[in-house]
């Protein structure tokens, strides 16, 4: 296949790394997730406006890429490939937000009137919530050791011990943008995990 003639210096470093990350090498994954980390999360941010969200879309929007690397051509610049990648994802998070906003916050009172629900959040648990949270922490440390290294130690170290990441970087030695990298592409795994355990039950 054609590379084009007219690709920067980075967008052929860009194509090398994706040919790599296709035979498998999780070097390539991590160093496209390095460049590209902080561009998708600040531009879905731009586009949801909601911190958390633009996390979890961010990868997920790396995870979709990264399933459908097959398709990628070089025709054009793979960064142009990703971003449109990640704005499709996020018009579609948009779109079924709209929906669900409107199908769980309607109240239709026997065609009479419409209002609004406001369903307010317990602070106090249960011991019956207590047990399933439980069973969620285990559930997940499961699928945690299913990680290959390096993931699953920063993985431990980040959300298990709670450490800082300057602390995991000085205890790792690796550099700082490794790390958020590394973890990033850890939460990808995690989450590609337990979507295809979900499909085989």
């Amino acid at each position: 296949m054609e590379v084009n003639k007219n690709f920067s210096k980075k967008a052929s470093e860009d194509y090398d790394l994706v040919q790599l990350a296709k035979v498998g090498s999780q070097a390539a994954y991590t160093a496209i997730m390095v460049r590209y980390r902080e561009p998708i999360y600040y531009l879905v941010l731009k586009m949801i406006r909601n911190e958390s969200d633009a996390e979890d879309l961010s990868i997920e929007a790396f995870e979709k890429a990264f399933n459908k690397l097959g398709q990628y051509t070089p025709e054009y610049a793979f960064s142009t490939w990703l971003f449109r990648i990640a704005t499709n994802h996020c018009i579609d998070f948009i779109r079924k937000k709209k929906i669900r906003t409107t199908s769980i916050d309607a109240v239709n009172d026997g065609g009479e009137r419409s209002g609004y629900g406001i369903q307010v959040e317990e602070t106090t648990k249960d011991p019956e919530e207590r047990f399933i949270e439980k069973q969620k922490i285990g559930l997940m440390r499961e699928y945690v050791e299913k990680l290959d290294e390096p993931y699953k130690t920063l993985v431990h170290l980040r959300y298990f011990k709670e450490w800082s990441y300057d602390e995991i970087v000085l205890d790792q030695n690796i550099p700082l943008g490794t790390v958020k990298a590394q973890l990033f592409r850890a939460r990808a795994l995690l989450s590609d995990l337990i979507r295809r355990s979900k499909k085989s039950i």
